[in-house]
């Protein structure tokens, strides 16, 4: 009974204002399809966190695609070993500590613009690339918000998700000491404005719908 008081708890301090839907708590992944995309929520503020905003102003700092075949259910991601797919039950036991630690919602791209198939495929090909740690556009490092934006297209085969100008400044409009330290350890600029992505502002993006929340895993 306890632990059912605080998953409810956080499913509440969670979801409350996300306008599109009420999210439903799942535990397996029975009502997730191909193709929906995993937004991790930290479970505290980090380097992503600081400079970017998930709907409704959550801490998102990672992204991940579903994916489900005769197999088993798995997560295409970038991660800092590259671009992988894991075993599904290994994304979420790594991205959700605790009850106190890390959540997951499911976000669901419009079905009526989107080619799942080839999505899927376009993401699958990338697996062996080598994570961008500096989040350079162009080359052949991928990163998790870059992998599902260069990924989905349409039934044309156009791109559905579009660049936007990089942030790594905080509310205050100024660089973050973190990414000006990062930057100049690699004797680099930091890349503010510079087209790329984030999965906070991807999941703001309006053909993602919200529609579920993981807060633990099985019974």
């Amino acid at each position: 009974m306890r632990r059912f008081l605080i998953i409810s708890l956080l499913t509440l301090m969670v979801t409350q204002g996300f306008p599109q839907t009420k999210l439903r708590h799942i535990s397996n992944t029975s009502l997730l399809q191909d193709g929906d995309l995993m937004f991790c929520l930290s479970g505290k503020p980090d380097a992503i966190t600081d400079v970017s905003h998930g709907i409704d102003g959550m801490g998102i700092n990672h992204v991940a695609i579903f994916h489900k075949d005769n197999n088993g259910s798995y997560a295409i991601e970038a991660i800092h070993k590259g671009v992988c797919i894991n075993p599904i039950d290994s994304f979420i036991k790594s991205n959700i500590v605790d009850e106190y630690n890390g959540q997951i919602i499911i976000g669901r791209i419009n079905r009526g613009s989107i080619d799942i198939p080839k999505s899927i495929h376009n993401a699958l090909k990338y697996i062996g690339r080598p994570y961008d740690f500096y989040f350079e556009p162009g080359d052949s490092a991928i990163y998790c918000s870059e992998l599902v934006q260069i990924s989905f297209v349409d039934r044309k085969g156009q791109l559905i998700f579009h660049t936007i100008p990089m942030s790594f400044h905080d509310k205050s409009g100024e660089i973050t000491v973190f990414w000006k330290e990062y930057y100049s350890k690699a004797g680099m600029t930091v890349p503010e404005g510079v087209q790329g992505s984030n999965p906070g502002e991807l999941s703001r993006e309006p053909k993602i719908k919200m529609l579920y929340i993981i807060t633990h895993w099985g019974n």
